[in-house]
């Protein structure tokens, strides 16, 4: 947001510096310049007013620009094009993620990495989901959310999320930029997601008490006894 009152305390040839064509200043900077300096009575001819509201449009047009690269950045670009790459989806990497955790989640980002050719980032990766997940558990045996089981609930749900947003990030930081791909098959992520099925209902050492299917688990044997 400008300050009117920041600019009004420059002078006539300060405020000029940002009618010049290369300045890099925001466009609604550009535009209170331009008003404060015609009530200060400095004379526009036709032209040159035209060419600071050409000047303003075109800022604006240059930021709707970027904040629409930076959307498409966070969005999954999928295709039908049989000779577009196959990839695990975004989609699929954040729900195993949320649900089973952040190894789950991490070997399909690893495995997207490799196909494409990322080797040093794939390992980054898998270090990552598995770092975090044991660090998760740390945190929560230590008793960091507190003997309050609201205040643990949060910590639990909020370290869940956080993982699923590190992965995020990761893959739109690392995998190359708008990429067009085809998703792969799911049955890699059904695999992953029986076997993390399994460990959970073992719960070794209650690793993985925090997640909501250990908790459905521990709510049907309470059902069933």
């Amino acid at each position: 947001m400008i300050k009117r009152n920041v600019l009004n305390k420059l002078s006539n040839r300060e405020l000029e510096k940002y009618l010049n064509p290369d300045n890099r200043f925001v466009p609604e900077a550009v535009q209170v310049a331009f008003e404060i300096l015609k009530e200060r009575g400095h004379h526009f001819s036709e032209s040159e007013k035209t060419a600071v509201n050409d000047l303003i449009l075109a800022k604006k047009q240059e930021e709707q620009i970027r904040t629409n690269e930076e959307k498409e950045i966070w969005e999954d670009h999928l295709t039908e094009d049989p000779s577009a790459i196959k990839l695990h989806s975004r989609t699929a990497i954040t729900i195993l993620t949320v649900l089973f955790g952040t190894i789950p989640g991490s070997i399909l980002l690893f495995l997207n990495l490799l196909t494409v050719r990322k080797y040093a980032s794939a390992i980054f990766s898998l270090l990552i989901g598995f770092g975090f997940f044991f660090f998760q558990n740390y945190m929560l045996s230590k008793g960091f959310g507190g003997s309050n089981s609201s205040s643990r609930y949060n910590l639990e749900m909020g370290s869940i999320a956080l993982g699923a947003l590190i992965l995020l990030v990761l893959s739109v930081t690392w995998m190359p930029k708008k990429l067009p791909y085809r998703p792969k098959t799911l049955i890699l992520p059904i695999i992953l997601s029986l076997v993390m099925i399994i460990m959970m209902y073992i719960n070794y050492k209650g690793w993985f008490t925090a997640y909501p299917v250990v908790q459905v688990f521990k709510l049907i044997k309470d059902l069933l006894d």
